[in-house]
């Protein structure tokens, strides 16, 4: 364990001693002075400082020299005895102070001004540029062979303070929207005026954290700490060069090296289990989950309160012109469903898409044990079964679809374009074809994307709005127009 770490911090006692009323003022105005590049304070001045507040208009003097003796005492200030105004031998004795306020007072108040803008909620904050500054210090060091030691250390702790950066505000963000005051607000009428904002808010980091997130872990995978250790020690040397009196017991290498190993571990994992990046994304999309399922709630719980009497009356038409039981019967289990049923529990979710109907989830399985402590589950020795033959088969018609599919997209093209505009009926297929290309292309820049067939496609979006016609139906959207480059490129 380290040295000293046990030991109390009388450095903190300022802040719950029973005059903290009067301490924190104290120190309060030496850290501001202190930041101002004034180190040493005459008592006088701190009187004068004090004496303008009404709640120190009882203060006195002595009970500031007091105060003072109290701070020096547990370490939050350095007293030195000023000689210079010494003009008799009295005043000599009487040893007048000039006082300086110590390292561990500046990072105490620091730190308690940080506390107070913070005040009782978490901050933190999404910030998907802070992945590309990253991505792009991390793509500096790897090329950073033949570059002075200033210039190591600089990137280095350019890295180290945008890695800070985004630990520190993504769990704070976290933390802040799985809050008990943020999940109260959700419930409210009031967050259906912010639902879209705060939707488009998570969905723009997710699809910013998965394009520049990869990159960052391909580049990590490649930057192994063997690998880095020229880097690591122009950057051990630089440190070295900032003079100091007193000596570290920790080796800087060891220090960098676990600061790294720490980076790569919040973006690639570690053995023990899965990385922070990853939870992060699991995190966000749960977010959207939870707010979809709020919004929804809220929806339904409006058409609880909406009066259905007209409904009813068109039914009650309806069942008044029916002819037999049998008829009303089925026409009840259309309208009111089952009225004696039975609720099964699955071990799956089999999808997370509350749109989706039950008939058309694939069914889940359910095996029933016995309740009793002697049941053991049978086992018995499996053989290798060679299924070469079968696995051929299903390569094969997995080639042949995708020919076909191939050729219906072709069949489309026309001048190495295929326009939304001028596309007669087609297949569904066909349709989802040319949909999953244009989510591919919304989130790159270039807007151009490698399709099945291993042709590229250049995607252009307008602003008229056209309709998409398929035989299972027909979508409203943008016009958008595929440009096949490589014919592009052969025309």
């Amino acid at each position: 364990m380290q040295l000293g770490l046990q030991k109390k911090i009388k450095e903190a006692t300022y802040l719950t001693a029973e005059k903290a009323w009067s301490y924190r003022p104290i120190l309060r105005y030496f850290y501001i002075q202190h930041e101002r590049m004034r180190e040493f304070l005459y008592p006088e001045e701190i009187y004068e400082y004090l004496s303008q507040y009404i709640e120190f208009q009882e203060y006195t003097m002595d009970g500031l020299h007091q105060d003072l003796e109290s701070l020096v005492k547990w370490g939050n200030l350095i007293a030195s005895q000023e000689h210079r105004k010494a003009k008799t031998i009295e005043e000599y004795k009487k040893k007048s102070f000039r006082y300086q306020c110590t390292p561990y007072t500046v990072e105490f108040e620091r730190m308690m001004i940080q506390l107070e803008q913070l005040g009782d909620s978490f901050g933190g904050s999404l910030e998907k540029t802070q992945f590309e500054r990253l991505y792009h210090v991390l793509d500096a060091i790897e090329k950073a062979n033949g570059q002075s030691d200033a210039e190591c250390a600089q990137l280095w702790e350019d890295a180290m303070l945008y890695f800070r950066q985004i630990t520190q505000n993504t769990s704070d963000y976290i933390a802040y929207i799985h809050s008990e005051k943020v999940v109260d607000k959700m419930k409210t009428e009031a967050f259906l005026v912010y639902k879209d904002r705060f939707t488009t808010y998570l969905r723009d980091f997710i699809i910013a954290l998965q394009r520049t997130a990869m990159q960052i872990q391909d580049l990590l995978t490649s930057l192994t700490t063997k690998r880095l250790e020229p880097f690591f020690q122009q950057v051990v040397r630089h440190q070295h060069q900032a003079f100091r009196f007193e000596e570290d017991d920790m080796d800087p290498m060891i220090d960098l090296v676990e600061k790294w190993r720490n980076l790569r571990a919040w973006f690639l994992g570690t053995t023990h289990g899965e990385s922070e990046f990853e939870r992060l994304q699991e995190r966000t999309n749960e977010a959207i989950r939870r707010i979809t399922r709020i919004v929804q709630r809220m929806s339904e719980r409006h058409q609880q309160f909406r009066s259905r009497r007209r409904d009813y009356e068109h039914l009650a038409k309806w069942f008044d012109g029916i002819e037999t039981i049998e008829m009303a019967h089925e026409l009840s289990s259309v309208v009111f469903g089952v009225f004696h049923t039975r609720h099964l529990y699955g071990e799956e979710v089999p999808t997370d898409d509350m749109y989706v109907d039950v008939w058309d989830e694939a069914p889940m399985q359910h095996e029933t044990k016995p309740r009793t402590t002697k049941y053991k589950e049978s086992t018995k020795a499996g053989a290798i079964i060679d299924r070469s033959e079968k696995i051929a088969e299903m390569r094969q018609l997995h080639l042949k679809q995708l020919e076909e599919e191939k050729e219906a997209i072709e069949h489309y093209i026309e001048a190495g374009v295929i326009s939304i505009k001028a596309l007669p009926v087609i297949e569904p297929h066909v349709r989802k074809l040319l949909l999953s290309w244009l989510g591919k292309a919304m989130v790159r820049e270039d807007r151009v994307v490698k399709t099945e067939y291993g042709r590229r496609v250049r995607v252009t979006l307008e602003e008229e709005r056209v309709i998409l016609r398929a035989t299972d139906g027909s979508l409203e959207m943008p016009n958008v127009e595929y440009h096949f480059i490589d014919e592009e490129v052969t025309s």
